[in-house]
C-alpha cells in the first residue's frame, strides 16, 4: 500500500481482463502511479473465455477533480496584484500535455517561470521567459530570487526537498498558487494562499481567461543579470574550459550541439545527471528521461533502453557516470540484441562523483570509499558486441562525439573527465535557497 496507487490479488483467472482493465485505467488517469496486481499461480493455470473491456470508470475512485472557479478568480486577483510574480512549473504540465497552455499563459501575462528537473523541456530552452532549472543545482537566478518574489505559482511540482531547501526560510515574501491534480500535494510542505485542484490542462486556460496581460520586464531583467554573474563565474568554465582535464559540461554541450538541442535525453544519477540537465538543450516537450525523488543509481541504461522503444524515431543520448552504469551495464546486451541505437555516454571521473562532492566540501576531503578501480569499459562493451572508443583529450572531443551519432545503432563513448570536477551552483543540504553557492 506505500507505494503503489492500487494494488489486487487475483485468485480466479475469470478476475484477469477485468483486473487489468483496471489497473491500466488506475495507473494512467489523474496522477499518474504505479499499481500491482498479484496473480496467483491457480490463476495462472486455469482456463477461460477471454474478453477484454476497456475500464472507464471506477465508481468510489476520482482521478480528477473538477477546477473551482471561484478559486481561479482568487489566484488571479493575485496575479493581476504581483510586481515580481515567479511560475515553478514541474512534471505536472508534461503528464497533463499542457505545454501550450503553460506557453500561452505565461506569454500573456509575461511571468518568469522555472523548471523542476522532472518539468525539463515542458518549455522550449531558448523561450524568453525560461529563467532555468530550479533546485540544489539549478539555476543561480530562479533560486536566489525565489525570496525576493512577492508571489509564486506551482504548477505540476511538489515543493520537494531539492527545489525548497530549509523550508522555513522559503519564499519568505511570496503568498503562494499551487495547481495541482492531486490534492494531498497541497499544503503539504508550502501552504498555498490559494490551491486549485485540478489537471493543469484545464486550469491554466481558466487562468489565463481570468488574468490581465502584463509584461514584467524589469523583474525579467534580474534575472537575466543572475545570468550574467552565473555565466562569469560557472557556466564559461564548465562548457568552454580552456585548461586542464575534460569537462562533464563540455561533453554535454557539444553533444547537445550535434544534435541540434531534439534528442531525447536519459540520464542516470549523481553529477553526469545535474550537469546533462543544466547544459543539455531542448526545442521540444518529453524530451527528458531521469530518476526523480528515487534517486535510483542504474536508472539510465535501463532508462534510455526503454526510451529508444517508445521513440523510435528519435535520437537517443544517455549519459551516465561510471558508478551508476556499473549496477545495470548487463542490459547492454539486450540494447544489442534489439538492435536499439541508443548513444551512451559515460562520464567517466573514477569516483562516486556526487558523493565525493559532499565529502570534499563539507567534510575536508575525507574521500571515504568513493574513489572506483573501474574495469576496462570499452572492453565490456565490445564483449557485448557494442562498438565503443574512449576520449581522453579536448581536441578528440567533438570528432569523438560526432562519429558516436554518426554509427547506425548502439553505441559507447567513453569520456574521462577531471576526477574533481564538481556541480555548482549548489545549495548546500538544509540551506536556504538564498545561500546558494557559486564556486568552492
Amino acid at each position: 500500500m506505500p507505494v503503489t496507487k492500487w494494488n489486487y490479488q487475483v485468485t480466479e483467472a475469470s478476475e484477469i481482463p477485468e483486473a487489468i482493465a483496471k489497473a491500466f485505467y488506475i495507473a494512467q488517469s489523474g496522477r499518474p502511479g504505479p499499481v500491482l496486481l498479484d496473480i496467483a499461480k491457480d490463476a495462472q493455470f486455469q482456463e477461460l473465455d477471454f474478453e477484454y473491456k476497456k475500464c472507464t470508470k471506477i465508481r468510489s475512485y476520482i482521478p480528477e477533480h473538477p477546477v473551482d472557479p471561484f478559486k481561479v478568480k482568487e489566484a488571479a486577483e493575485l496575479i493581476d496584484a504581483a510586481k515580481k510574480p515567479l511560475l515553478l512549473f514541474g512534471q505536472g504540465v508534461i503528464i497533463a500535455n499542457a505545454e501550450e497552455e503553460l506557453k500561452e499563459f505565461i506569454e500573456k501575462t509575461g511571468i518568469p517561470a522555472a523548471w523542476t528537473l522532472l518539468g525539463l523541456s515542458a518549455l522550449p530552452s531558448d523561450h524568453p521567459l525560461n529563467v532555468g532549472m530550479l533546485g540544489m543545482h539549478g539555476n543561480y537566478g530562479p533560486n536566489i530570487k525565489t525570496n525576493e518574489s512577492d508571489l509564486i505559482i506551482a504548477v505540476g511540482m511538489r515543493f520537494d526537498d531539492r527545489v525548497t531547501g530549509k523550508v522555513s526560510s522559503y519564499a519568505t515574501n511570496a503568498k503562494i498558487i499551487h495547481l495541482e491534480v492531486d490534492p494531498a500535494e497541497i499544503n503539504k510542505i508550502i501552504k498555498a494562499d490559494v490551491g486549485v485542484l485540478g489537471s493543469a490542462k484545464k486550469s491554466l486556460p481558466m487562468l489565463t481567461m481570468n488574468v490581465k496581460a502584463n509584461k514584467h520586464q524589469a523583474w525579467l531583467q534580474e534575472f537575466r543579470d543572475c545570468d550574467k554573474i552565473e555565466m562569469e563565474k560557472v557556466i564559461q568554465k564548465d562548457t568552454f574550459p580552456t585548461k586542464g582535464g575534460l569537462s562533464m559540461g563540455e561533453a554535454v554541450r557539444i553533444t547537445s550541439e550535434k544534435v541540434k538541442n531534439n534528442a531525447v535525453l536519459v540520464t542516470d544519477v549523481g553529477q553526469q545527471q545535474m550537469i546533462a540537465s543544466r547544459y543539455f538543450k531542448f526545442t521540444q516537450s518529453k524530451s527528458n528521461v531521469t530518476s526523480g525523488g528515487l534517486g535510483t543509481m542504474g536508472f539510465g541504461v535501463p532508462a534510455a533502453l526503454g526510451a529508444q522503444l517508445g521513440a523510435k524515431d528519435r535520437t537517443v543520448c544517455c549519459f551516465v557516470g561510471d558508478g551508476g552504469f556499473q549496477m545495470t551495464l548487463q542490459e547492454l546486451g539486450t540494447i544489442v540484441q534489439n538492435r536499439l541505437p541508443v548513444k551512451i555516454i559515460l562520464l567517466n571521473n573514477n569516483f562516486l562523483g556526487m558523493v565525493r562532492q559532499w565529502q570534499q566540501l563539507f567534510f575536508d576531503r575525507r574521500y571515504s570509499f568513493t574513489e572506483l578501480h573501474n574495469p576496462d569499459f570499452i572492453m565490456i562493451a565490445n564483449g557485448f558486441g557494442m562498438p565503443a572508443h574512449k576520449v581522453t583529450k579536448r581536441e578528440d572531443l567533438e570528432a569523438g562525439i560526432q562519429k558516436m551519432l554518426d554509427h547506425n545503432g548502439p553505441y559507447l563513448l567513453e569520456v574521462v573527465v577531471e576526477k574533481e570536477d564538481n556541480v555548482f551552483p549548489m545549495v548546500p543540504a538544509g540551506a536556504s535557497v538564498s545561500d546558494i553557492i557559486l564556486e568552492a
